[in-house]
């Protein structure tokens, strides 16, 4: 996409993003840019909290990799410092800091992932500890001249928790001074974020003026709701959909969610024409898309093979090949079968399921707790739980 014209540049950076501030900056600095030939330099930060990236994450990388084949330079910035205060956006709580062992282990598998979406060989991938653990107490307490504490009480996270009578840490209100520095030291010309992280963003604007820099332009992008449909993708919601996931587990989940959300879904994490997906019928646009994230994460091929074993089972009622084989012995309960052949983690959820109707053997639900085995047969829980049972 190098050497589009300002409109057609504007044109991919407006899909899927919520707000830019300003579009009249972002104009000026796109036209400075064709007319130097000089690319923008675009941050997005990520703070290695966990150690896998989900769909959710890939709305700010996809985002990155159209700057990339705009021509721009992207700027990869991992939170290795800033990831063991922990983000206070969008948190009803002080969040639990991190080990820096915990934080380098998790950032040490960052790379491969986001090859899977960035051109790697162009992409910068730096580290903020490189200028924070150079720092002296004294530049640390300079920082916090760029901010009062008034203007961090505005925040509407932190709001909601001061009406709670629920606590913040100092450490939570140096956060956005932190994030905000990383754009000074990057000196970024656009910096993308998701919704929730709005005044971090801004932040970064008023201290990089403050600083003599031009101001960098924010981009906002939307949270991507997880599996549920309610909260964001997250693991600790778990509704959320590894990029590390097996193909089959990938578009399974994919299937398994709502037709509002699929749109949402098209829009920001494939190039596919929306006026044209939405044209097709909803369930054959489902299946669609999972084979297009199932193809981006794996391959073509692989996606396939989920799709027809997706359909085999699913639209026929099938059982999926290849699926675990479990021994007991006759009389064996229900709950220490789901238990011990690891179909559940935990005793609570195991009777949960059961109250559900989620557990079945041989094509009949089993809803009795106090259940017993004494014939071979299939178990299933969920949609997508296999099991074997072989008696000895």
């Amino acid at each position: 996409m190098q050497g589009l014209s300002l409109e057609k540049q504007l044109e991919v950076i407006r899909r899927g993003a919520v707000e830019i501030i300003s579009e009249e900056e972002l104009k000026k600095k796109l036209e400075e840019s064709i007319k130097t030939n000089k690319p923008l330099k675009i941050k997005a930060g990520f703070d290695p909290t966990a150690p896998d990236i989900h769909l959710g994450h890939t709305v700010l990388l996809r985002k990155l990799r159209q700057f990339q084949d705009l021509g721009h330079e992207v700027y990869f910035l991992i939170g290795d410092f800033t990831g063991r205060i922990g983000d206070p956006s969008g948190r009803s709580e002080i969040r639990k800091q991190l080990t820096k062992e915990q934080v380098v282990e998790n950032a040490a598998t960052y790379k491969k992932q986001v090859a899977k979406i960035l051109d790697i060989d162009k992409v910068r991938i730096v580290f903020n500890s490189e200028w924070f653990e150079k720092m002296s107490v004294l530049d640390i307490l300079n920082l916090t001249t760029h901010a009062t504490v008034s203007q961090m009480l505005a925040r509407a996270d932190f709001k909601k928790r001061l009406a709670k009578n629920e606590d913040i840490s100092f450490l939570e209100f140096m956060y956005p001074l932190l994030q905000g520095y990383d754009s000074v030291k990057l000196e970024a010309d656009i910096e993308l974020g998701g919704t929730d992280q709005i005044f971090n963003l801004l932040v970064g604007r008023d201290i990089q003026k403050d600083y003599g820099q031009p101001q960098q332009v924010v981009i906002t992008m939307p949270l991507l709701e997880g599996t549920d449909g309610v909260q964001k993708m997250s693991k600790s919601y778990a509704n959320y959909i590894g990029i590390n996931e097996s193909a089959k587990d990938i578009f399974g989940k994919v299937m398994s969610i709502s037709d509002e959300l699929m749109y949402k879904y098209y829009e920001l994490l494939t190039d596919e024409d929306l006026a044209k997906v939405k044209s097709m019928h909803p369930k054959e646009a489902k299946v669609s898309l999972a084979q297009i994230i199932v193809s981006q994460y794996h391959s073509n091929e692989q996606a396939l093979k989920a799709r027809e074993e997706f359909e085999r089972v699913f639209a026929n009622k099938e059982i999926p090949q290849g699926i675990p084989e479990y021994k007991i012995k006759s009389g064996a309960g229900i709950i220490a079968i789901l238990l011990d052949s690891g179909l559940v983690k935990s005793g609570n959820e195991a009777r949960r399921l059961l109250k559900e109707g989620a557990v079945s053997f041989n094509d009949s639900k089993i809803e009795n707790d106090e259940f017993s085995l004494s014939e071979a047969g299939i178990m299933k829980v969920g949609s997508r739980r296999f099991l074997k049972i072989v008696i000895i």
